[in-house]
C-alpha cells in the first residue's frame, strides 16, 4: 500500500488489491483499495486514483523516450523507433485519461 493525493494534495492511501464485484454504485464494491470511501462515496478516491495513474503513466512515456533516446546511442535504432511509436501510443492514451479526468471532476462539481 502507498499514499497518493487526491486532487487538494491530501494524502490517501491506495494498495494494489483493486477486488471489485459488479453491481450498482461503490456500495456493492470490494473496495480494499478505497482508503477515503465513506457511506459508499467513493469520489475523492476516483479522482485522486485517476489522477495518481495519469502522472504514473505520463511518467513512464517520459522513461521509455529516454530509453529510446539511449537505444539510439547505442546504434540500437529499430529498437529506439519501436520505443518511440509505443511512446506516441502511451500519449495518446494519456491524454483519453486526461480527458476522462477533466469529465469526472467536472460532473462532481
Amino acid at each position: 500500500m502507498h499514499l497518493i493525493k487526491d486532487e487538494n494534495g491530501n494524502p490517501v492511501q491506495h494498495g494494489h488489491e483493486h477486488t471489485h464485484s459488479h453491481g450498482e454504485g461503490c456500495e456493492n464494491h470490494s473496495h480494499d483499495h478505497c482508503g477515503s470511501c465513506q457511506g459508499g462515496d467513493c469520489r475523492n478516491e476516483t479522482t485522486a486514483l485517476l489522477t495518481y495513474m495519469l502522472q504514473h503513466n505520463e511518467h513512464h512515456a517520459q522513461e521509455l523516450d529516454q530509453m529510446a533516446d539511449n537505444l539510439e546511442k547505442m546504434g540500437l535504432s529499430a529498437a529506439a523507433k519501436t520505443i518511440k511509436e509505443a511512446v506516441s501510443d502511451f500519449q495518446k492514451g494519456n491524454m483519453r485519461l486526461g480527458l476522462a479526468l477533466t469529465l469526472v471532476k467536472d460532473e462532481l462539481k
